[in-house]
């Protein structure tokens, strides 16, 4: 029986707490505060695609209450907690937890680089991820792209402006006949990571101005043609996934608003719905300051440098080690 042993070797485990140690020490030298958030709390997201963990089911007892506890998907909500606290430019490094994601490149608990810059763009932010990487990896190639110039290359619309039944029948052709009336949200999801995902470059890809539908707690501004976009990026590692930030959200109304659009869209999936975070809504209504922040997936990032086929090969304990 062999189960008992960790997934990662012995030099992949040296060379882990070597990049944990350098994510930390880059961060260190440019006077970010390192912050140490909870990973489990009485409320957690309200986004359709992300499902959360509840770990104390009602009538537990805990602490004499009756409590659900989530395991938090990101440290996002405190840290904006902190930033509209004063504590200025921050970082955390530690786990996240999300339900229903196993596989070679998920896993239910997942460690997380996630920072925010004050008085930042999401471009400077960029650029500062891009520094980031290239420590770690000197000789990448680095590509940025817009949303838009991406559908143009690859099907000669514009994502912005095309109608939703034109979408459809890409999303259509692109995966089954099931997104034959689906949201715009959700078909430029599937167009993208299914059809242009996997044709980009290798290296590192960074991609802005997402759709406005697909703000999350980005704040969205009209683009140099006019366009309402979101400020959201993504960044793309060897056409994997690796990170994800936005120019934040500052407006508590919108912010309330957005979490009320997500509740209609977990009811008409059929999804629990979710108590909103009051007290994030509260912070931004006390003053967030206008600040860009982003989340990177550390093993993700392992994978990548490591030469990896897998999370197991690059984690202690991956869920099916548990």
């Amino acid at each position: 029986m062999t189960d008992w042993q960790p997934g990662i070797s012995l030099d992949r485990l040296r060379q882990r707490s070597l990049v944990l140690a350098e994510l930390r020490g880059f961060f260190q030298q440019r006077n970010l505060l390192e912050v140490d958030v909870p990973v489990l709390a009485t409320t957690s997201v309200t986004d359709r695609n992300i499902e959360s963990i509840a770990t104390l089911p009602s009538g537990s007892g805990l602490s004499g209450s009756d409590i659900t506890g989530y395991l938090q998907t990101s440290p996002e909500y405190f840290m904006k907690r902190l930033l509209a606290a004063g504590s200025g430019d921050i970082f955390c490094l530690g786990k996240a937890f999300r339900s229903g994601e196993a596989g070679v490149r998920h896993n239910p608990e997942f460690t997380l680089l996630e920072w925010y810059r004050c008085g930042w763009d999401e471009h400077q932010l960029m650029a500062e991820l891009a520094e980031l990487i290239e420590t770690l990896l000197p000789t990448i190639a680095i590509n940025k792209y817009s949303y838009a110039e991406l559908f143009s290359k690859y099907f000669n619309i514009d994502p912005h402006q095309a109608e939703l039944s034109s979408l459809q029948k890409l999303a259509v052709e692109a995966g089954s006949s099931a997104w034959s009336d689906d949201s715009r949200a959700n078909c430029l999801d599937l167009l993208f990571s299914v059809v242009i995902e996997p044709q980009l470059s290798d290296g590192l890809v960074l991609v802005y101005d997402y759709p406005a539908c697909q703000a999350a707690l980005a704040s969205c501004h009209s683009d140099a043609q006019g366009r309402r976009v979101s400020r959201r990026f993504e960044a793309f590692l060897n056409r994997v996934e690796l990170a994800n930030g936005y120019f934040e959200l500052t407006d508590g109304h919108e912010q309330a608003s957005r979490f009320a659009k997500d509740q209609q869209a977990r009811k008409i999936a059929g999804k629990p719905l979710m108590e909103i975070d009051k007290n994030l809504l509260a912070a931004l209504e006390s003053g967030l300051p206008e600040c860009s922040g982003v989340a990177l997936g550390v093993d993700r990032l392992l994978m990548q440098i490591e030469g990896a086929t897998c999370l197991d090969q690059v984690m202690p304990f991956s869920w099916d080690r548990c």
